[in-house]
């Protein structure tokens, strides 16, 4: 039987340091203490990643240290959610490109099935939804584990605006399509 060492206060605190600097978006401080041997893809007890904190908090230099040290974008935390699905919920751009280019997978779901492009059309993100679609390749037909679609989403919660997206996606030639919008 494997058990889980008992970190003393001086490795709590040492800890809670790393995970406030990821919440807070402290690149520097985060490309120290990884380029000394801090494990990159670190949880705590929720799960969360450093990766997942910094994205989801909006500090895109922190998630780019992150990437560059190997961090995993794939890894969900106990919710099932993943760093991508954070950036889109949130409605950060530049976090979202940034983890697509570094191989995120853009269809990642957790226990809910919730994709990030259903996040995205939820919240009226649709500069998101465009970056998933057209850069990601998302699969705007993916279902949730409730059987409800991107397009459900958006009309579960009113979101108006990524309806009317969503549907004109649909609608028409992918190329045309991101040439207009």
């Amino acid at each position: 039987m494997m058990t889980t060492p008992e970190l003393d206060d001086a490795a709590l605190e040492f800890a809670s340091k790393v995970f406030a600097a990821a919440r807070e978006g402290d690149a520097d401080a985060l490309k120290q203490w990884l380029d000394q041997g801090l494990p990159v893809n670190l949880r705590n007890h929720n799960g969360d990643t450093l990766l997942m904190l910094a994205s989801y908090h909006e500090h895109p230099q922190a998630v780019q240290a992150l990437l560059e040290r190997g961090a995993d974008a794939q890894i969900l935390n106990e919710r099932g959610q993943s760093p991508l699905s954070g950036a889109a919920f949130k409605g950060n751009v530049e976090i979202t490109q940034l983890l697509l280019n570094h191989g995120a997978q853009v269809d990642v779901r957790g226990e809910d099935g919730r994709t990030p492009l259903m996040f995205a059309a939820m919240f009226n993100r649709t500069d998101i939804m465009e970056i998933l679609l057209r850069d990601g390749g998302a699969n705007i037909l993916l279902k949730d584990a409730a059987g409800n679609d991107a397009i459900a989403c958006a009309k579960a919660l009113n979101a108006n605006e990524s309806l009317a997206w969503l549907e004109l996606y649909l609608a028409g030639d992918d190329k045309d399509f991101f040439e207009l919008s």
